[in-house]
């Protein structure tokens, strides 16, 4: 009678495949649903959808409200263009110098306003103009687009 072999914890079985080889796996049978799959389908949809809609909204209110966004925009700019011309008077104009003798800046005033100091009677153009001596008070003015003139004004 002989013994069979005798087996060590850590050694592989001869009748066994040896290691490195996939073993056979039983079939499996269906699949059935994770749970709360479903739960978690609704949740992605329902952020999805408040977060178009949440743009959505952004947008037709820039767009629509008369208080914001657009229309700021564009008050901002109607705004900036509106006191751009009280600073480039036109002949005629009454107007008050802030910082006569360093960099004058004019603003168009009422004529009958007590803060009226000059009256502009000429524009000058080109660079580098001198108003002619019937006049009080002249400011050259550089403009970036490349219209440079001089204003010459005389006292109210």
């Amino acid at each position: 009678m002989s013994m069979p072999p005798q087996q060590y914890p850590n050694q592989p079985n001869p009748q066994q495949q040896p290691y490195g080889y996939p073993q056979p796996q039983p079939p499996r049978g269906p699949q059935r649903r994770q749970p709360g799959a479903a739960l978690r389908t609704v949740k992605a949809a329902a952020v999805v959808i408040a977060v178009v809609g949440a743009l959505g909204y952004y947008v037709w209110d820039y767009n629509t409200s008369p208080t914001g966004g657009k229309a700021k925009a564009e008050a901002s700019a109607s705004a900036a263009a509106e006191e751009a011309k009280t600073h480039e008077p036109e002949v005629g104009d009454c107007v008050k110098v802030a910082d006569p003798q360093g960099e004058p800046v004019p603003t168009v005033v009422d004529c009958a306003s007590p803060e009226a100091q000059y009256t502009m009677r000429e524009m000058l153009p080109g660079q580098g103009q001198e108003c002619p001596s019937k006049y009080d008070y002249g400011i050259q003015h550089y403009n970036s687009r490349g219209f440079d003139y001089t204003m010459c004004f005389t006292k109210v």
